[in-house]
């Protein structure tokens, strides 16, 4: 069966979301098409644990903030950064707060009220929520669907794709659209685990701190250094000081730990020289301010520096950390790859499919966590919806 519609947007995440809602603030009737049953699935677990929308800092800043990708996105974030998505949401009636890191919070530290007004005000618009429509690609012009009522083809006058990336594919993100691209025409580079935790080989002694925090710390690889804490675990390590380094450790960079930030060799050496007479090294490592889960990477990972207190301290300051490569792909919080830019014009349309626009982690950016992926989902998905506006009145 066939239908002519206005605009079509297919993936009902935070970029598709924000391309319908752009679209239809324009004067188009809007379908979104959504595979899962409901919509914004990642976007309800991603605010589990507080949703992070945006990071509050300038301009220049945010886009700093961006690895793979970071020229292509800069036009589109300088068009909604931090201060547009501040603005968006509390539009929807959500109060938000900025915690002292920068990082932009709903007040109830949750994505569901979000999301509930989000839909509502699509709904006021006029938007048609479609799910359970799978997308499958193209047939003679038309975008074909697998329904729970059979195969449908919609034949829009303009398409914003926004399908995810390739991970936690259990919510609707799992690169199936990629075949499809690629048969298409359109360059689409390999996907690689973004925001992700690293394998490390443990032994057996290292089970008691699994689940610790490892703070302070500053982290190194490939000419980087990043202060942030990260947790050790049954299958290596995690938390945002390993995901803030992810591409240096994903291209094979050596990770190096500063157990002790702020003071130096000798002043470290010094501390650990002092005690009484019979103190166990444990008990000087403890007086001198590392906590047992530091302790204990030292005995794992340097066991043969730990003679001495300049050994002891050398380490301490310089440990590497070997890793066996990141956690599968379904385990991480993003990806990078997707479509390449060079095969978009700089309204975000497929060169291959003109009249077709791209939105959201479909795109080949990278970045780390702390509100900047949302944000330029928001503002790719807005960017998209903006173009797709101005072709349907083409």
């Amino acid at each position: 069966m066939d239908e002519r519609v206005d605009a079509l947007v297919v993936g009902a995440g935070p970029a598709g979301l924000m391309a319908a809602e752009t679209l239809a603030a324009a004067g188009a009737r809007v379908v979104i098409a959504e595979a899962k049953p409901s919509a914004g699935r990642k976007l309800l677990m991603a605010g589990k644990s507080g949703l992070n929308l945006t990071f509050d800092a300038a301009p220049a800043t945010l886009l700093a903030a961006y690895t793979e990708g970071r020229e292509d996105l800069a036009a589109h974030l300088a068009g909604f950064g931090a201060a547009e998505v501040r603005a968006w949401a509390e539009g929807l009636g959500i109060p938000l707060f900025t915690g002292s890191s920068g990082r932009v919070f709903p007040v109830a530290m949750k994505a569901s009220p979000l999301l509930r007004a989000w839909l509502r005000r699509l709904d006021g618009l006029g938007v048609a929520l479609r799910t359970g429509w799978r997308w499958t690609g193209w047939q003679e012009g038309g975008a074909t669907f697998e329904t729970p009522e059979g195969p449908r083809r919609l034949l829009p006058r303009a398409t914003v794709l926004a399908l995810g990336g390739a991970s936690w594919s259990r919510l609707g993100a799992d690169g199936a659209w990629s075949g499809v691209l690629v048969a298409e025409g359109v360059p689409v580079a390999p996907f690689r685990p973004s925001n992700v935790g690293f394998r490390a080989a443990w032994s057996a002694p290292m089970a008691r701190h699994f689940g610790a925090p490892v703070k302070p710390v500053v982290l190194s690889a490939g000419g980087r250094r990043v202060a942030a804490e990260f947790v050790v675990s049954a299958r290596g390590v995690e938390g945002g000081g390993i995901y803030a380094l992810g591409p240096e450790l994903r291209d094979g960079a050596p990770l190096l730990l500063d157990l002790a930030p702020g003071l130096e060799v000798t002043t470290l050496a010094a501390r650990i020289a002092r005690g009484r007479k019979g103190d166990s090294l444990a008990s000087r490592l403890r007086k001198a301010g590392l906590s047992p889960v530091k302790i204990a990477l030292l005995r794992e990972l340097a066991p043969d520096a730990l003679a001495d207190p300049d050994g002891t301290a050398r380490a301490v300051k310089r440990l590497a950390l070997p890793l066996l490569g990141p956690r599968p792909l379904d385990e991480a919080i993003s990806v990078a790859g997707g479509v390449a830019f060079p095969g978009l014009d700089g309204d975000l349309m497929l060169a291959a499919r003109p009249g077709v626009f791209v939105a959201g982690e479909m795109l080949d950016w990278d970045a780390p966590t702390g509100g900047y992926l949302l944000t330029a989902c928001l503002a790719t998905g807005r960017a998209a919806g903006l173009a797709a506006a101005r072709w349907r009145n083409g």
